[in-house]
């Protein structure tokens, strides 16, 4: 274990992927500390990942109430802070709701949910990144009926030109994805979301390979030369 270095992971209501990602965490090295939805604090954690799930329902838009859920405040104000943030799925619909990060995430291309292996390209050195080598190729699952990442050209353009598109589909976005963008980052590379679940892709044997592990050691050894 990477002595010291804590990771929240907030469970919100209709959290499903929480479990999950404290396993991630721990088989990384780190040690996961459990964040409620109703805390007012962070509780001196190094870094937080939001998870995937159906919080609150997806009532209004997915990912719009817990946004404004009282722990979001000091995870907003951590994140534009430098502390590292990960929002995988509904999590990262979380952070696009919160103003973490730009663009929108809608129903997928033919309005079906989709839940397969893809293949993600690595595109951009971030602190969740940082353990892989920018156009590696990795395996994990996606399971959304609302990942269709938007935005308009003018922030897809800034986004591009930034290095800030993170993770891109190696195929065809089976959600029609917007240039079939998969994951994106703050401007200081500290704060990502992304549609796949690297925390289902950590063991041979529950998941099509270990490539998202590699998320969880890079933010760790990120955190332990800081």
């Amino acid at each position: 274990m990477t002595a010291g270095l804590r990771i929240g992971v907030i469970t919100f209501p209709g959290t499903l992927d929480d479990v999950d990602a404290a396993r991630a965490v721990r088989r990384a090295g780190g040690e996961p500390v459990a964040l409620w939805h109703d805390d007012a604090d962070l509780h001196g954690v190094d870094a937080v990942v939001v998870p995937g799930g159906f919080s609150y329902g997806d009532y209004l838009r997915a990912g719009a109430i817990a946004a404004r859920s009282p722990v979001m405040g000091p995870v907003v104000e951590a994140g534009r802070a430098g502390m590292p943030v990960l929002g995988i799925c509904n999590g990262f619909q979380i952070l696009c709701e919160a103003g973490l990060l730009p663009g929108a995430l809608v129903r997928n291309q033919g309005l079906r949910f989709v839940c397969r292996e893809v293949g993600l390209r690595v595109e951009a050195d971030t602190a969740w990144t940082s353990s892989f080598t920018v156009g590696q190729e990795l395996r994990v699952p996606l399971k959304s009926g609302e990942g269709r990442y938007v935005a308009d050209a003018a922030t897809l353009d800034e986004l591009e030109g930034e290095g800030r598109v993170v993770f891109r589909y190696s195929e065809p976005a089976p959600n029609g994805a917007l240039r079939d963008i998969a994951g994106v980052s703050s401007a200081d590379g500290r704060v990502v979301g992304l549609m796949p679940h690297p925390e289902h892709a950590i063991d041979d044997l529950t998941g099509p390979s270990t490539d998202g592990l590699g998320l969880f050691t890079s933010v760790l050894a990120q955190l332990a030369t800081a």
